[in-house]
């Protein structure tokens, strides 16, 4: 180790000790300190690690989670950045805090943005990139989803030797050549049906002669067993396989994945998929189904994904939104939830959460019309956008707020006429409730991601 990295290192862990002891918290900072002195220093920290990847547009945090709480099961040490920090910085600083016994295997899984993958395999060699999926979200950062799948495999080709582990029911993965070897995971749950994916669904057209797919099975969007009428594409033979959908409720889900009855704590079928991308990286690790069980079995909710947090006599079930895909998959598993309850829909138009808030246009709001719910809150910094897009799904005025200031919303919330109340907020609200949650006492830790 040279002199630099040894200062670089010391200085990165000083300043990570001093924000955790007095700031109660951690940081980026620790990272860009370390940068600052050695812009190599990740060569060094990375080194001897199993670096696992994960990536895409939705899914990436809980399928990060998961597969950690199962490595955890089988290694003694497995590093994650459990608080989003997925810029080169915030890998730094993730590094930085292990503390790792000499002579331990050593793992670290990642969660990264699509956008900060080049920049990211710049400096770690992963053995393992987990792709979720490739959904339209936030154009104004990613562009179209074409462009989004070109960003994470040019950063994936930087480690040529490292094998993809790919949503297989997602066509876009199999739409071009990787210099990367690949495997893929996705459903096999039903008999063949011919079906089409909605006419509102992107990525529908054969990337070979752009006749719009034809799918055997269709999960949700544009995922399943698809394959082109007018050429021989189609989804790729699967390595990892969800063959029964035992259960699947808003709460939890029960599912055989390669022969193996497996249970999550969470509803809804895009988080099956995490599972099932969480099972699939443990399989290829050779972690036993025992282990695979007890590491999906935790109910302990992750940042804005169906955490359930107390509002004096409400339980409030907060969630995280951000793309058409994603915000009628959680549409759906709302749905399924027994009645009644209240809704609350945030929503904010910063960098974060994307500037443009045309998407909501795409979420299939006009389904809440038809679940009779008494009371609903649209808040946020576009509360206004929010209302008018309730308003036009068919929510009654009688029944809609319409508030800005979150101080607000949940002196509203403790009102509501029923116990059981769903937030769904973009990325930037998410972090500003819990925020105004924690100063009130209802929560700890409010802008913690992890």
């Amino acid at each position: 180790m040279s002199i630099k990295s040894l200062l670089a290192t010391a200085v990165g862990k000083s300043s990570l000790w001093f924000l955790k002891t007095f700031m109660k918290g951690g940081s980026s900072l620790p990272g860009k300190l370390a940068l600052k002195i050695d812009p190599q220093i990740l060569d060094h920290l990375a080194k001897d690690y199993q670096v696992v990847v994960v990536t895409g547009t939705n899914g990436k945090t809980l399928t990060t989670a998961l597969t950690v709480n199962i490595l955890k099961q089988e290694f003694d040490h497995v590093l994650t950045n459990p608080t989003g920090a997925n810029m080169v910085q915030g890998i730094v600083s993730t590094f930085l805090s292990a503390k790792v016994k000499k002579g331990e295997k050593k793992f670290a899984v990642l969660e990264i943005d699509e956008a900060s993958l080049s920049k990211v395999t710049e400096y770690i060699k992963p053995e393992l990139f987990v792709f979720t999926n490739i959904f339209r979200d936030q154009m104004d950062r990613y562009g179209e989803i074409y462009t989004t799948y070109r960003l994470i495999v040019e950063g994936a080709a930087k480690s040529p030797q490292a094998t993809i582990l790919a949503n297989g029911d997602s066509p876009i993965f199999n739409s071009i050549d990787t210099v990367n070897p690949r495997i893929y995971y996705g459903f096999n749950h039903q008999e063949d049906q011919e079906q089409m994916a909605h006419y509102n669904t992107d990525g529908v057209l054969c990337p070979h002669c752009h006749h719009i797919l034809h799918y055997k099975l269709n999960t949700y969007a544009n995922l399943g067993k698809y394959y082109c009428p007018n050429c021989d594409f189609k989804r790729p033979a699967l390595t990892y396989q969800l063959i029964d959908l035992k259960e699947m409720s808003n709460t939890h889900a029960k599912f055989v994945i390669d022969g193996e009855e497996y249970g999550i704590e969470v509803g809804g079928m895009y988080n099956i998929y995490n599972a099932l991308a969480a099972c699939a990286v443990a399989e290829y690790y050779h972690v036993s189904p025992e282990k695979i069980r007890k590491g999906l079995a935790y109910d302990e909710k992750v940042f804005g994904r169906q955490e359930v947090i107390q509002i004096k006599d409400k339980k409030c079930t907060l969630v995280l939104v951000k793309n058409p895909v994603g915000l009628n998959q959680v549409i759906d598993m709302i749905g399924l939830a027994p009645r009644p309850f209240s809704l609350v829909c945030l929503l904010n138009a910063n960098y974060a959460d994307g500037i443009d808030v045309s998407w909501i246009w795409d979420g299939n709001h006009e389904a809440f019309a038809d679940m009779a719910i008494p009371q609903v809150i649209a808040g946020g910094e576009r509360h206004k956008d929010m209302s008018l897009r309730l308003k036009v799904a068919g929510i009654e005025e009688d029944k809609l707020t319409e508030v800005r200031e979150l101080d607000e919303v949940i002196e509203q919330i403790a009102t509501l006429p029923t116990e059981n109340v769903y937030i769904l907020a973009t990325y930037t609200a998410v972090l500003q409730l819990r925020k105004k949650l924690a100063e009130k006492g209802y929560i700890k830790g409010g802008m913690d991601r992890g």
